[in-house]
């Protein structure tokens, strides 16, 4: 008892919903699962209560969550409870705020029998270019998924890549 009200005086405990590389059986888990990034504890499938754009964009096929509610499905995903150090991790892993940013959003539990919400941080792109909105819409991410846009490794792509100059439109190609 005592170990853990010291953990929690020392570390805040987030809740953190992952839709796209970040989930299970994805390419990116292992970041979530690596205890050098810190703790993340999964709590529960869950989707978006309002419905968003999840689409996948660039030549490296990165799923991106688009800010634009009421477009799109409820995106489906999982909660997990992180502490401070993976929350950071997360932040560096998505660019917050220099890409991706992270927003509190109400995630709806798919696993229980009541409609419970929770408030969870999600990382969205919300200066996208108005091109990302006619790419299909996903409700589901999955890399090996039908749509055959497979997900390419950050440590396979070029290092002069510069994802968010590819889908923000507030930066321009230099």
């Amino acid at each position: 008892m005592f170990l853990r009200q010291t953990w929690t005086i020392n570390n805040m405990v987030h809740k953190v919903f992952v839709y796209g590389t970040l989930k299970r059986n994805e390419p990116n888990h292992g970041t979530m699962t690596n205890p050098e990034n810190g703790v993340a504890t999964f709590i529960a499938e869950g989707m978006t209560k309002e419905k968003y754009p999840l689409i996948i964009a660039t030549k490296y096929n990165v799923p991106f969550l688009l800010h634009s509610p009421g477009t799109g499905y409820n995106v489906k995903g999982e909660i997990y409870e992180v502490d401070d150090k993976m929350l950071s991790n997360l932040d560096i892993l998505e660019d917050h705020p220099n890409c991706y940013i992270r927003d509190k959003n109400d995630i709806v539990l798919t696993d229980s029998t009541h409609r419970t919400v929770m408030k969870c941080w999600v990382y969205f792109l919300k200066m996208f270019k108005p091109e990302l909105l006619s790419k299909p819409f996903l409700e589901d991410y999955k890399s090996e998924g039908d749509h055959g846009l497979r997900y390419c490794e950050r440590c396979k792509r070029d290092v002069n890549f510069k994802l968010k100059l590819a889908v923000r439109n507030d930066c321009a190609y230099l």
